[in-house]
């Protein structure tokens, strides 16, 4: 399966099928607080702890082949979102929280890719 893949697995067998980015260290407290709730869901979640680029993060997780990233900002943590992008639509935009967990919960279930 891995070989057939390229190691690109879809959200329900990803192994890890949500990375946050903290845009700055200030936002690591809010990320670790969505983590927590997407464990609740069964999400498997990592907030990524490197002090490297935005931009290198982001590369970072693609190669790495997460399905799902969202970079959070001040505008995330003021509005209670998350900015999306996953690695088969790209930029989704910015969703509430529950939102992005629910449509996660729904793709690892349903074994269908996230629909925001």
């Amino acid at each position: 399966l891995t070989e057939n893949v390229a190691g690109d697995f879809p959200v329900w067998l990803a192994p890890v099928q949500m990375k946050l980015l903290p845009v700055h260290e200030d936002f690591r407290e809010y990320c670790n607080e969505v983590k927590k709730k997407a464990q609740e869901h069964g999400i498997r979640v990592q907030v990524d702890s490197s002090m490297d680029r935005l931009g290198k993060q982001i590369r970072n997780a693609e190669m790495e082949k997460v399905p799902v990233v969202a970079v959070v900002g001040q505008k995330e943590v003021d509005s209670g979102e998350l900015a999306i992008r996953t690695r088969k639509a790209g930029d989704l935009g910015s969703h509430s929280v529950e939102n992005v967990l629910a449509s996660m919960d729904n793709a690892v279930k349903s074994g269908a890719e996230i629909e925001l």
